[in-house]
């Protein structure tokens, strides 16, 4: 920078003597002391304008990737835009998390895991919709992100994802085959001192019998047939699908998107609902079809190899308050026979719950974060949490009424609590599942050490000056 500082300055000097030899030549004393004076200055406030003017300089090298000063301060303001708290978070170790996701991806092109350009370009365009969404419009879109136009913004987005989902698919396969035995387990638990031991909280098992009411034949005609209106306007009048399903949908995970979804044959979506979908083509409004979770039609928007841009409409037929009543009024009957003891709790889960899901395993509840059949009282969905706090030991509650979020039909539900774990130390014996997850995740961090440790010697990697002090939790500066 000094060098580039001493040519300009000359360069201002040099153009200043041109100038000068143009000029008459007939200036006093005062006047030259001016003259030198205001060069001075000049001079000056040059070298202060040059100051401020910070380039972005490289802040590390790591194979084919360059990372640059901006990308960590781009970082820093990405985590605060998504509300994560930022008050841990060093430069050094936002540096050394961007040196090993591109470590990863350096590494998974070297392996041949691509990443092709259409699941880049869906992914993005996901993003892109979303974030239309969240702000209001591209427009405002673009001036948060300081950009000129869509087609920069898709550019550096897309950069981002492909880097990211390359990281990921070299991440997967460091620890893909990683299995954990019994021994391994016992040998994890057995070297953790006794007073080092973790402490899982206290935890419950829940079972529930759920009867779901059926709406009436009458209902469900009234529901193909507003669907059958709908594909008609929009194939005969040339209405915008969009509206229709911001208008009359009953999906809450897609009605303020116009309906949208883009899926693949893998996405977990009802089965009946994607091999609709992927029997029509680009442009193509299917029949009304019902699945779980009510009656729906489809518009293909866009085909990009295995993945499909659609939009649907979902609508319920209603359940009439004599309907949902009955199978209230069966529970109650249920519940008398279990308390009675004409047959068990998971008799009756079996003969006549209408989950299928829980009905042949004595209607227990699986917790989705783990799917042990335990819930952590203190990480519990309040709602779950709330409907079964105050039950007692073998009391089985009132039938409840619940809407289900995914926007399939309300039903009523009885539930039990079959078992309690009061808060304590690890046992091998009770809490095996979460032992053997615990020592299978630290097998997958040891791997993910050594391959990185070893990648690190291998593969170029450079660490400007100014950031070597930084204590960096792998050897980025190899020393």
């Amino acid at each position: 920078m000094n060098k580039v500082l001493a040519l300009f300055l000359s360069l201002f000097c040099l153009t200043l003597g041109h100038a000068q030899e143009n000029e008459p030549a007939q200036e006093t004393a005062a006047e030259v002391d001016m003259a030198v004076n205001t060069t001075a200055e000049a001079e000056n406030d040059t070298i202060r304008n040059f100051k401020r003017v910070k380039l972005d300089g490289i802040a590390a090298v790591v194979g084919d990737y360059v990372i640059l000063d901006s990308d960590i301060e781009k970082t820093l303001i990405d985590l605060k835009s998504q509300g994560v708290s930022t008050e841990d978070v060093t430069r050094c170790g936002l540096l050394g998390k961007l040196m090993e996701d591109r470590l990863y991806a350096h590494q998974a092109v070297q392996d041949s895991l691509l990443v092709s350009d259409d699941e880049v370009t869906a992914t993005t365009d996901r993003q892109i919709q979303g974030f239309v969404q969240q702000i209001g419009s591209m427009e405002k879109l673009l001036k948060f992100y300081k950009k000129e136009d869509e087609a920069s913004l898709r550019e550096d987005i897309s950069k981002i994802n492909k880097l990211r989902m390359l990281s990921e698919k070299m991440q997967g396969s460091i620890v893909e085959e990683i299995e954990i035995t019994p021994e391994e387990v016992r040998q994890f638990y057995n070297k953790i001192p006794e007073d080092e031991r973790p402490v899982f909280g206290a935890e419950m098992e829940i079972a529930q019998i759920t009867k779901a009411p059926e709406p009436s034949e009458e209902e469900k005609q009234n529901v193909i047939d507003k669907l059958n209106a709908i594909k008609a306007d929009v194939e005969d009048n040339d209405a915008s699908f969009s509206v229709k399903a911001i208008l009359y949908s009953q999906d809450p995970g897609s009605k303020s998107k116009g309906g949208f979804y883009s899926i693949t044959k893998e996405t977990g979506f009802d089965k009946t609902f994607k091999d609709v979908a992927f029997s029509l083509k680009e442009g193509e409004v299917s029949e009304p079809f019902e699945t779980i979770f009510g009656y729906h039609i489809i518009f293909i928007e866009k085909i990009r190899g295995q993945e499909l841009d659609l939009r649907h409409i979902l609508m319920q037929p209603e359940i009439s308050e004599k309907a949902l009543n009955e199978v209230k009024s069966e529970l109650d009957t249920i519940r008398k026979h279990i308390m009675e003891g004409k047959y068990t709790f998971a008799q009756a889960a079996l003969n006549f719950s209408d989950e299928k899901e829980t009905k042949f395993d004595g209607g227990l509840l699986r917790n989705p974060s783990t799917f042990d059949s335990r819930f952590e009282l203190t990480k519990m969905d309040p709602t779950l949490y709330n409907q079964v706090r105050n039950l007692k030991d073998d009391e089985i509650s009132y039938p409840i009424l619940e809407e289900d979020p995914r926007g399939g039909s309300p039903k009523y539900k009885i539930l039990k609590i079959t078992n309690r774990y009061d808060e304590h130390v690890a046992d091998f014996a009770k809490d095996y599942l979460k032992i053997q997850q615990l020592a299978k995740t630290e097998k997958q961090y040891n791997a993910i050490k050594k391959w990185m440790d070893e990648h690190i010697d291998e593969t170029y990697i450079s660490v400007n000056q100014s950031n070597q002090d930084c204590d960096f939790a792998n050897n980025w500066t190899k020393e």
